[in-house]
């Protein structure tokens, strides 16, 4: 892999195996429907990766890193979208949940709504499990 590729990242999520985190990788427009289900029984995050910015890397890295599902006290579905390779679905996601185009971008989705979004520097793995906890233990 050149050093550019190592950098940015390539068109296509790398193999991730030192990744904490088992993404279900978001390739279709239809999967926002099995979102919108899934949400109204488990916290579902989506995670919009640009793979040609540095930025982004740099949080996709991060937040990786610090994410440790086993504290998560209820269940979390976690979406990864390439939106370089999928625009079309990161245009849909700004539409269906009303939020605008940011990337990296972290949305937590409950009952079919964006409960949560952050971007860039925002995203945090504790600030995320906090939402989580108040949002679907509380409730």
């Amino acid at each position: 892999m050149s050093v550019f590729s190592n950098l940015f990242g390539s068109s296509e999520k790398q193999d991730n195996s030192n990744s904490k985190i088992n993404w279900i990788l978001l390739t279709e427009l239809g999967q926002l429907n099995e979102i919108i289900s899934v949400s109204n029984e488990q916290a579902v995050v989506i995670f919009k990766h640009s793979t040609r910015c540095i930025v982004s890397r740099t949080a996709l890295k991060q937040f990786e890193n610090e994410f440790d599902a086993a504290t998560f006290q209820v269940n979390v579905s976690m979406y990864f979208l390439d939106l370089l390779a999928h625009r079309d679905i990161s245009n849909e996601i700004a539409s269906r949940f009303g939020v605008h185009h940011q990337s990296p971008q972290l949305l937590l989705i409950k009952g079919g709504k964006s409960v949560y979004d952050v971007s860039h520097s925002d995203i945090d793995a504790g600030e995320l499990k906090t939402k989580v906890y108040s949002i679907f233990i509380i409730f």
